[in-house]
C-alpha cells in the first residue's frame, strides 16, 4: 500500500491518503513517531500499525477533551468514547492511559455525587443507586456514602412542608411513597413522621 498524500486538516490532525482510494485519519504525533510521508510503501503490518495508532491517538485526544469538561467514572468515559464511534479495544486502552496518568479521579467524583444528591435531599438508597449508574466501584461508594451529610434535618423539612395532617393516612402514605423514591428507608421514614407527629403534639 503506498501513501500518496499527507493532508494536513487543522495544525494537529493528518488525513494520509493511500494509493487504493482510503484514507486514515491520524494526528501530527503519529504521522511523526511513525515516519510516515508521501511515496511510502506500508505493508501489511505498518498498514495495520497506522490504523491502530491513529484510533489511539484519536481517542486519547477526544478522552481529554471530555474530562477537561468534567469529572467522570472510567466507566463513563469508555461510555462516552464508544458513543462517539470508537471500537471496545481502543476505548478501553484509552480509559487504561487516562487513569494511569491520574486524570480520573473516581475518589473525588463519588464524594462529589453524594454532596449533590444529600443537598437536594436524596436519601442514601437513591444516591447509591445514582454512584452505581455512573459506574464508581463498590468500595468507592461505600466510602462515599460513610462521609454522607446527616439527612434528618432535611427529611423533617421535607415532611414538614408537605405533611399538614399526620393522621391522613393516604397523605402520609403519598408521603411516604414519595420519600422512598427519594431514597429513603422504612426506618428513616418511620422515625421522621414519629418526630414530626412530636413536634406537632409539643407546640
Amino acid at each position: 500500500m503506498l501513501i500518496t498524500s499527507l493532508r494536513q486538516t487543522s495544525p494537529e490532525h493528518v488525513t494520509v491518503c493511500l494509493d487504493d482510494g482510503g484514507e486514515i485519519r491520524a494526528t501530527l504525533g503519529v504521522v511523526t513517531e511513525l515516519r510516515l510521508f508521501r511515496g511510502r510503501e506500508l505493508d501489511f503490518e505498518a498498514l495495520q500499525t497506522l490504523q491502530t495508532q491513529a484510533r489511539r491517538a484519536l481517542a486519547r485526544e477526544k478522552a481529554l477533551q471530555l474530562v477537561s469538561r468534567r469529572q467522570m467514572s472510567a466507566k463513563e468515559l469508555g461510555k462516552k468514547l464508544r458513543e462517539k464511534g470508537f471500537d471496545e479495544q481502543t476505548a478501553d486502552c484509552c480509559v487504561s492511559w487516562i487513569t494511569e496518568r491520574g486524570l480520573i479521579n473516581e475518589e473525588s467524583y463519588a464524594a462529589a455525587i453524594v454532596r449533590h444528591y444529600a443537598a437536594k435531599g436524596y436519601g442514601e438508597g437513591h444516591i447509591r443507586q445514582e454512584l452505581l449508574r455512573r459506574g464508581i466501584p463498590r468500595e468507592l461508594r461505600d466510602e462515599a456514602l460513610s462521609a454522607m451529610p446527616e439527612s434528618t434535618e432535611k427529611l423533617d423539612r421535607f415532611i414538614a412542608q408537605r405533611l399538614k395532617d399526620p393522621e391522613d393516612r393516604d397523605a402520609v402514605r403519598r408521603l411516604s411513597a414519595a420519600l422512598f423514591r427519594r431514597g429513603y428507608g422504612g426506618e428513616e421514614i418511620r422515625a421522621a413522621l414519629a418526630r414530626f407527629q412530636t413536634s406537632l403534639e409539643d407546640e
